[in-house]
């Protein structure tokens, strides 16, 4: 299959831009003239280091992040933080989560293991279908943090509000970063994996509050410390160097494309694709209601296991790749994440009202 002709609505690993993925074929074998890949050479290189700063510079001037945040750019996927952000910031505590999709439900049970948390809220009694507002969010006094996850990828919702708290605020990120503005003054620390929004699978882009760090359980290892990834830069070990490069690339698209602005614009353009089908539909349900729906993930089915399966082959056979559900939920799935041209996401919305057409 042509990839002109293929648009890929995969959840992740999932598409990046074509002017990425051709610069980085080009640079491939010789890179700014090294001599050398970028995957062959040292990270404690010049040519490394200046691939490396000019990364973490572009990424905050993008999100405007205040110098009073450290970005790191680690490994261990978003999961590995769910321990990390625990030893780092709960020390024994007690904190607040609020439980709205499978990842945020992982993440409370892993800190569970480092001190007590209080689930402020919980959304599994009716699938994961919505986002509570914030009347609705059960605060404990005294938590050491609230943490919640931005965009829940398999049940297509995603928080239409910053929460309100006390204590201080952690979000994982990790469907939803670089698609419009943060205001990370409000944040003790956001982390996202950077397979969805901004490079391959294997880095994660973690920004916590300096002055939070230092404090975490004597046990915790060291390749877990924010104080010890902050006094290292990141470099504690080789990091993920060919990652690093290719999110500097992304980034670099993302400004010359228009910012973060832009990308909200064009998210609410290619969502609305989708949902304007589904809101008008005879056959296909919507998994998130209204109010909670994500612009990066649409879910939605027929109720029907068999035309459910029959749809994700015709779209296939299209090149509309990757729109199968989650194991868990079945359906389908659209992943409409930054690189996702209007385009496929019209293409999509065309295939659903021919789909229905000739099965209602």
């Amino acid at each position: 299959m042509d990839r002109q002709n293929a648009f890929n609505f995969a959840a992740g690993p999932s598409t990046m831009p074509q002017s990425v993925l051709e610069k980085a074929a080009a640079e491939l074998l010789n890179y700014n003239g090294s001599g050398m890949s970028v995957m062959e050479m040292s990270h404690r290189s010049a040519a490394f280091q200046e691939i490396f700063d000019k990364a973490k510079g572009t990424f905050r001037d993008l999100l405007h992040i205040p110098a009073s945040h450290e970005i790191l750019l680690l490994q261990g996927g978003a999961t590995l933080q769910f321990a990390a952000i625990a030893m780092n910031l709960l020390a024994g505590g007690e904190a607040d989560y609020a439980v709205t999709g499978r990842f945020s439900g992982r993440a409370a049970e892993e800190a569970k293991k480092y001190g007590t948390v209080h689930l402020a809220c919980d959304t599994s009694s009716t699938g994961h279908d919505r986002i509570p507002p914030q009347e609705e969010l059960k605060l404990t006094d005294g938590a050491k943090y609230f943490y919640y996850c931005a965009n829940n990828t398999i049940y297509g919702t995603e928080w239409q509000y910053v929460p309100e708290t006390a204590c201080p605020l952690v979000c994982d990120m990790s469907s939803d970063i670089l698609t419009r503005p943060v205001d990370f003054s409000k944040y003790a620390l956001v982390y996202a994996g950077a397979q969805k929004n901004m490079a391959p699978a294997g880095l994660t882009v973690v920004v916590v509050r300096k002055e939070l760090a230092g404090h975490e359980l004597p046990f915790t290892p060291e390749m877990m410390s924010y104080d010890a990834m902050i006094r290292t830069d990141s470099m504690l070990n080789t990091p993920p160097c060919w990652c690093i490069y290719m999110f500097s690339l992304v980034l670099d698209w993302v400004r010359e494309t228009g910012g973060v602005e832009v990308m909200r614009e064009r998210a609410e353009k290619r969502s609305a694709l989708l949902y304007d089908v589904l809101d008008e539909s005879r056959l296909f349900i919507p998994h998130a209601q209204r109010d909670s729906r994500s612009l990066m993930n649409v879910t939605f089915s027929t109720g029907k296991k068999e035309l459910d399966a029959l749809f994700v082959a015709g779209a296939a056979a299209r090149g509309l790749l990757g729109v199968k559900g989650h194991k868990s939920t079945g359906g389908m799935r659209a992943s409409l994440y930054n690189a996702m041209p209007l385009e496929g996401a019209a293409k999509l919305a065309e295939y659903m009202r021919e789909f229905e057409a000739e099965h209602v």
